[in-house]
């Protein structure tokens, strides 16, 4: 509702006066911002949150207007629309929340938007007063289609300039125009190309390179989501130089945009036209200013503001400096600007004429009054524009000219004058100030109460602090009229007054100076007319913490050790912990660094720990530090001369004593040799931290002079020390004490922050100022916070120094906007940042839905869930949680505890792998939300079987009782099976001489087995055995053996090979090798022309030497066998035995494990053993082992041994 009033005149010097004496003199009662406070007191309606002034609406949705408030009672709502009573039961479509004003018109389904259009006002009204909404103009967002056109093919010569009309249809809000080609790719935008304010395509010079037929212009509705297209349109740039005679033929010169040829030219505006123009734009805006202009080479533009500056920080350019950008004009900002196109060949420029006209905007809004029976206030509305806006008042809704008269009231303008009120004078009062540009509408209530005094601080707090320094006892309270308050200490004491206490408005009572006789019980007392309160508090007053031995300054040198000292005294009712840092830093994690009680200790010093090492004592309500340097010095193994550190600087002096700095100077002392490197000078604060010393700055050390500056409200002391290459002085004698005066803080606490401990609170807290930071005395913390999405107000409190406030009742995880201002006596620091948090998290509330679990293979699985509604999950969301275990039938009747798997998978995800599974296994899965507070609801179980796979190796296989043709396999089914087993196979292949192998035999034994007899095998052969289980879907991993049968049945054994068990050494058939046969032929031929001769030489008569001795040795199986020695004679076979005969290398015993090593065997003919000491048993084997020579035990290890050579192949025959 906007009401105009007559024009009133300006207030007389006078009057302005008076109004501000009466300001001054009467100050409304502030309501505590107690939660418990508020719901008691009856208050008239504010309107706490409402939809915006110019609402444009989305026609496919719903439509909701917004209107909150606050009241106590309740407060009622109702609504116009275009003046008049809205009266939502006659509407199906228009429904009201519950305790709430928002209005929801439900279009989706049936309805019009367009039928709700209209100016709408909402009213909340309770028995104290009613306040109305801003009104509220609803209208629908259109997107208009484009109006069909044929558009003709452009035709250019290039050197021409060019502008593509874009005109989008009008729509609600204006559309976003951007041009793009038919593949949706934005065209590209250079000083030479751009697209203008009114969305048209500008070209200052056209080149070839600019032919296409998709120029397509855009138009983008952003609130229905909608884009609209225009027609594409083709453009042709032709080069004279190009044309040849036909093109010229067949064009007239009416079909050219131009048919001149172009040469260099100065600029020409495109936009704006002529030399000068006009724009007028609202105060607070975004102003923007445009000039393109055509000419060849592309121009340059460039702006001034004639008379006067761009606004810094405020100004910026776009579109390639055509177009200037200035945020949030004021009146300021009115003036003459001047664009100026330029090229080689000239310039041209427009001057174009702003005028900042403003919207109402406020000086001074009415604020709320609490005031109590015949009081006075005084309800202020200030307002400015261009032009002047004009004042109106309105009471609980309606012109106060029209409300019912009121002695109590006084109306003067843009001021209302209160006196004597009552509690009828309760009301809610609107200022309304209004031009041709807008309005502002501001509703304040006058709220008369007569409450009797109540205290809002908690009974028998206990406050401790430290001697000597501020102690603050609250007492926060309320009561209508305003109470006054008295402290009292003791059960009997009397009124405490004078300048040793500080008495602060809101009931805090303030010990500047706290001693051990302040200890004690103290009493607040509040009364008015209607009665009184009282709460007692407690104070203990605690020793300070001092460094009685503090760390010294030492030189070490590397690899020897020191001993840093901090011994600590502190009251005994406080335990100090003792910590120790360097340079600034934690100790580095180093073995050398040992901590006992109240040392230091550092082994084996090297370069690094050269540095300034502090100890720091802290208790609940101090802390105290002292720091030592280290100089790490290289060792001296002759005599040097000595250097030391410097003397200490003496005769400190101050001068040139101002508010924020203070000139001191010195007298160095002795360098002791090495120059002087700078000077520290360190400040104590006596009055907060005495005896603790901090680093003020350093200078040169040829600088005997320092300017500093200082803090408000310390009384300063500064000392100096001086430092060299190889340490630094002991500080100087203290410099006399300069107080400086307190003023306001200068900065506000750190490291706020708002995380909620509880699901309905929010826990507020910040890092303190230090005691001179506060820079006066009485420093408090004004904390303020409000929802973040909402209008509310902001809702502060003032509390004593500490770091923490608690804001309880607070929504379940809502992002809150938060601020930490410091005050003290003088005022309040700086406005703080504003920094959001979030009030308590809780447990999620829903499982995830629509569990899934799709099995890729026989250890894999997919799982996928719907994600849970954010609101469900009160808190941040920190991911999924996937619970999986084995839930076979075996399981449960075994009792055993069944393992339960967790993946996590962080962030919003919905699907997971599940890897690791075992194969032809059933599971159970369920999935749970995870937030900051924990795990929610689990999701129901769902259950899933892995298919089968294929099976482990067999556990193992063992080949026993070999015998000639034969051989018995024995094994175990595998460890992991990961199905049914439905057979196993057995793969085998001989192995020849030359470790070649035979063909590959295969054999399927039924799953039901675990031993199997393998016939029909060649006698003296080695085998190799693939052996693996299969299921349904396979096989799986082999197990691999090697076996050899026996040469015969009586199978001829070393003595340390039990019966049953197979040989697998290395054999070689000589027999069935080409050169064996050769030479054995070659030896009969021999043999045959032997005996011929000496049938011949016989048939002569004689008898020879020579022949009774070859006779002696014809047969050598009668020469005894020499077991006295552990070894064999000399042995010769039949002929059927000597073809088998295979010479092996010593040790060539296989072990159990059926394995050979290659690289074991040589070809040594000493190895085989000649003469009798070498020989071999029947089967082939090497017997040389068990000879007198060969004492050396068979190995263990895996041994083969080579195919042997001609010669000790016919070691055996000889």
């Amino acid at each position: 509702m906007q009401l105009k009033m007559p024009k009133m005149k300006s207030l007389s010097t006078g009057r302005a006066l008076l109004i501000l004496f009466l300001c001054q003199m009467m100050s409304s009662l502030e309501v505590p911002l107690d939660p418990k406070l508020l719901e008691e007191l009856l208050q008239p309606p504010t309107i706490t949150h409402q939809s915006p002034k110019d609402y444009v609406i989305d026609p496919r949705e719903n439509i909701v207007i917004q209107c909150e408030a606050k009241g106590k009672p309740p407060p009622s709502f109702s609504w116009t629309r275009n003046g008049t009573h809205f009266d939502i039961d006659n509407d199906p479509l228009v429904t009201m929340k519950p305790n709430s004003g928002t209005l929801v018109i439900s279009i989706v389904n049936e309805g019009k938007a367009e039928t709700y259009e209209g100016i709408y006002q909402c009213t909340a009204r309770n028995e104290r007063g009613a306040a109305i909404s801003n009104n509220i103009v609803i209208r629908s967002s259109r997107s208009p289609l484009w109006t069909k056109e044929k558009l003709e093919p452009i035709v250019i010569r290039d050197g021409q300039s060019l502008i593509l009309p874009c005109r989008p249809p009008i729509g609600l809000p204006p559309p976003i125009i951007f041009w793009m080609d038919n593949s949706f790719q934005r065209l590209p935008q250079s000083e030479r190309v751009s697209q203008g304010l009114n969305g048209d395509l500008y070209f200052s010079n056209v080149i070839p390179e600019d032919t296409r037929e998709d120029y397509i212009c855009y138009a983008r509705f952003n609130h229905t989501q909608t884009i609209q297209q225009k027609q594409p349109i083709s453009v042709k740039v032709f080069s004279m130089d190009a044309l040849n005679d036909t093109i010229a033929a067949n064009l007239s010169d009416t079909e050219f945009y131009g048919a001149k040829p172009f040469t260099e030219r100065p600029p020409t505006l495109l936009t704006p036209k002529g030399s000068t123009s006009n724009k007028e734009e609202l105060r607070g805006n975004e102003l923007l200013l445009e000039c393109i202009a055509e000419g060849l080479p592309t121009p340059d533009i460039q702006w001034e503001k004639e008379g006067g500056e761009f606004p810094a920080n405020r100004t910026f350019y776009k579109n390639f400096k055509k177009t200037l950008r200035i945020l949030d004009v004021s009146e300021a900002d009115s003036g003459k600007y001047k664009c100026t196109a330029r090229n080689t060949l000239g310039s041209t420029h427009h001057s174009i004429s702003v005028t900042v006209k403003a919207a109402p905007y406020w000086i001074t809004s009415p604020k709320n009054l609490v005031l109590s029976p015949g009081e006075d206030g005084i309800l202020i509305c200030r307002a400015n524009g261009n032009p002047k806006p004009k004042i109106s008042w309105l009471t609980n809704g309606a012109p106060i000219a029209m409300a019912p008269d009121d002695p109590s009231r006084k109306i003067d303008g843009d001021t209302i004058l209160f006196s004597d009120v009552q509690e009828r004078s309760s009301a809610v009062y609107q200022c309304n100030a209004s031009n041709e540009y807008g309005y502002l509408l501001a509703n304040a209530f006058v709220n008369v109460l007569a409450e009797p005094p109540r205290i809002l601080t908690a009974a028998n707090i206990l406050y401790q602090v430290i001697a000597n320094r501020p102690a603050l006892l609250n007492c926060a309270f309320f009561g209508s009229p305003k109470p006054d308050i008295e402290w009292f200490k003791g059960a009997k004491g009397s009124i405490l007054r004078g300048e040793e206490y500080v008495f602060h408005d809101n009931g805090t009572l303030e010990i500047p100076v706290a001693q051990k006789d302040s200890i004690g019980t103290y009493t607040c007392v509040v009364r008015n007319k209607l009665g009184m309160a009282k709460n007692e508090v407690h104070l203990e007053v605690k020793d300070p913490t001092r460094i009685i031995k503090p760390p010294e300054y030492q030189v070490v040198q590397r690899a020897g050790s020191v001993s840093f000292e901090c011994r600590v005294k502190h009251d005994p009712t406080l335990m100090p912990t003792i910590s120790w840092m360097k340079d600034n830093n934690e100790l580095p994690n180093d073995e050398r660094f040992i901590f006992d009680k109240d040392h230091l200790v550092i082994r084996n010093i090297t370069d690094r720990d050269d540095g300034t090492y502090t100890c720091i004592a802290n208790t609940s309500l101090d802390r105290v530090s002292a720091s030592a340097a280290l100089t790490v010095v290289a060792p001296t193994p002759t005599p040097a001369p000595i250097y030391d550190q410097p003397n200490p600087p003496f005769d400190l002096e101050l001068t040139s004593r101002l508010e924020r700095s203070i000139q001191l100077t010195w007298i160095p002392g002795d360098d002791n040799n090495s120059p002087l490197i700078k000077f520290i000078i360190e400040y104590e604060d006596a009055m907060n931290e005495p005896g603790v010393w901090y680093f003020q700055t350093d200078v040169p050390g040829t600088q005997t002079t320092a300017q500093l500056k200082l803090s408000p409200y310390v009384n300063y002391s500064f000392r100096v020390i001086a430092v060299n290459s190889i340490g630094r002085s002991l500080p100087s004698e203290p410099s006399d004490s300069y107080m400086t005066k307190a003023a306001e803080p200068d900065e506000n606490p750190s490291a706020v922050e708002g995380i909620g401990s509880e699901p309905d609170n929010l826990v507020i807290t910040w890092k303190p100022l230090k005691g001179f930071e506060s820079n006066g005395p009485g420093l408090q913390y004004k904390v303020s916070w409000r929802q973040k999405d909402g209008d509310d107000e902001w809702t502060s409190v003032i509390v004593a120094n500490v770091s923490k406030y608690i804001v309880s009742g607070t929504p379940t995880f809502v992002p809150y906007l938060i601020k930490v201002q410091a005050l003290n006596d003088l005022g309040y620091a700086p406005d703080p940042a504003v920094v959001e948090g979030h009030s308590g998290e809780d447990l999620p509330m829903a499982a995830p839905g629509g569990v899934q679990v799709h099995v890729v293979d026989s250890t894999l699985a997919n799982v996928r869930w719907d994600p849970v509604p954010p609101k469900s999950i009160r808190g941040h969301l920190q991911g999924y949680r996937i619970y999986y275990w084995k839930s076979d039938d075996s399981l449960k009747r075994n009792r055993r505890h069944v393992e339960k798997k967790i993946l996590t998978f962080s962030g919003n995800k919905t699907n997971a792998m599940l890897p690791g599974l075992e194969p032809f296994s059933h599971y159970t899965l369920n999935v749970r939300v995870v937030n900051g507070k924990g795990e929610g609801p689990a999701s129901p179980d769902k259950i899933f079987k892995t298919p089968e796979g294929v099976p482990s190796a067999p556990s193992f296989l063992k080949i026993i009782n070999p015998t000639l043709d034969s051989l018995t396999l024995a094994w175990d089914p595998p460890n992991h099976p990961n199905g049914i087993l439905t057979a196993y196979t057995l793969k085998y292949q001989p192995i020849n001489g030359t470790h070649e192998l035979g063909p590959l035999i295969e054999v399927e034994i039924p799953a039901n087995e675990t031993s199997f007899i393998l016939k029909q095998l060649n006698y003296s052969t080695r085998y190799k055995f693939y052996f693996s289980a299969q299921t349904s879907v396979g096989s799986g991993n082999q197990i691999t053996e090697e076996a050899v049968t026996t040469m015969d049945e009586a199978g001829i054994l070393p003595p340390s090979l039990g019966a049953g068990k197979a040989m697998a050494s290395r054999q070689v058939d000589i027999a069935t090798q080409g050169w064996f046969i050769g030479l054995m032929c070659a030896v009969a031929l021999l043999i045959l022309i032997l005996l011929i001769v000496c049938f011949i030489r016989r048939n002569k008569g004689g008898k020879y030497p020579v022949k009774e001795k070859e006779d002696a040795r014809a047969d050598p199986e009668i020469q005894p066998m020499k077991e006295d020695d552990g070894t064999f004679g000399e042995y010769r076979s039949t002929k059927s035995d000597a073809e088998d005969h295979k010479p092996l290398k010593k040790e060539s015993r296989t072990p159990s494990d059926r394995t050979v090593k290659k690289e074991d065997s040589d070809d040594s003919l000493v190895d085989y053993g000649e003469g009798v000491n070498g020989q071999f048993n029947e089967d082939g084997s090497f017997i040389g082992q068990y000879s007198g020579k060969k004492e050396k035990e068979p190995a263990e290890g895996n041994e083969s041994s080579e195919a042997p050579s001609p010669v000790n192949a016919m070691n055996s025959f000889v």
